[in-house]
């Protein structure tokens, strides 16, 4: 059984994930513009990433006023509570610029530096995604119903599907590619879908074999490798690390191995 404290945690970024995510889907408007530019000029930010965080920190910050907050637009604080929000409010941004579906809302709640709540919601495709830490994973809505998630069984590496995503900055994505490359005649196929987030879930959800990228975030991945942890999914970073900016890789067992050790060959956790 979860503690009482995590089931809290949990309702709270439920909530707030919802109601985010229908804001984005719902007060999208149709002259959506580029509010701003991080990393690089096709690293975009658009109002609507604005306001979705707003909208999830006043949420958080009028339920739990102590927690810390740390979120992709620039929310930062302490806190005092030992509990820290990781807050992704728009994940796939230039997918949403663009109109794609494939974008979502990601929330994970921190106690003491372990993440032990994860949400993320999927709103164009109906779904929405939850773990608590040692109470597995669930999913409502969409294709996979309302029900615990469970990672495929491991297929060999050769008929695995795995997906990636690309940095924004021109050089880096180019050394991205060339690894991408290398992979692609040792695998089934390589997706690249556009959110962190979503792609965690769908290995979670079965969706996926294994996933793998450089230069995530912490709100890039906090949910997402929650939730596929608790669906069973082996995750980490270069041998005998965690997930981190410098790599972050994930899959269902016999399936993750393989792929971290050729990921490490082909010098994928560098630019």
């Amino acid at each position: 059984m979860s503690e009482p404290l995590h089931i809290e945690l949990l309702q709270l970024a439920k909530e707030a994930a919802s109601r985010a995510g229908e804001l984005l889907r719902d007060g999208r408007p149709a002259d959506l513009a580029v509010a701003a530019t991080k990393s690089s000029p096709i690293d975009v930010v658009t109002e609507m990433d604005i306001a979705a965080e707003k909208l999830i920190t006043g949420l958080i910050s009028n339920r739990r006023p102590g927690d810390g907050l740390l979120g992709e637009e620039g929310s930062a604080t302490e806190g005092t509570t030992g509990v820290r929000w990781v807050i992704d409010p728009l994940d796939g941004t230039v997918n949403y610029l663009y109109g794609l579906p494939t974008w979502s809302v990601s929330i994970a709640a921190e106690q003491n530096g372990e993440t032990v709540v994860g949400v993320v919601a999927v709103p164009m495709r109906g779904e929405m995604f939850h773990a608590v830490r040692g109470s597995g994973a669930r999913a409502t809505g969409g294709w996979v119903g309302e029900r615990r998630l469970t990672c495929r069984p491991a297929p060999p590496l050769e008929q695995a599907l795995v997906s990636t995503g690309f940095n924004y900055v021109a050089d880096v994505r180019a050394h991205q590619a060339e690894v991408a490359g290398k992979l692609i005649p040792r695998l089934r196929d390589i997706r690249r879908g556009g959110s962190a987030a979503v792609d965690l879930c769908d290995l979670a959800a079965g969706r996926l074999d294994g996933y793998y990228e450089r230069g995530l975030h912490p709100w890039d991945l906090a949910a997402g490798e929650l939730i596929a942890r608790e669906a069973g999914a082996l995750t980490g970073g270069r041998p005998g690390e965690r997930p981190s900016g410098e790599l972050t890789v994930a899959g269902t067992p016999g399936v993750f191995e393989p792929l971290q050790a050729l990921l490490e060959d082909f010098g994928a956790w560098h630019d």
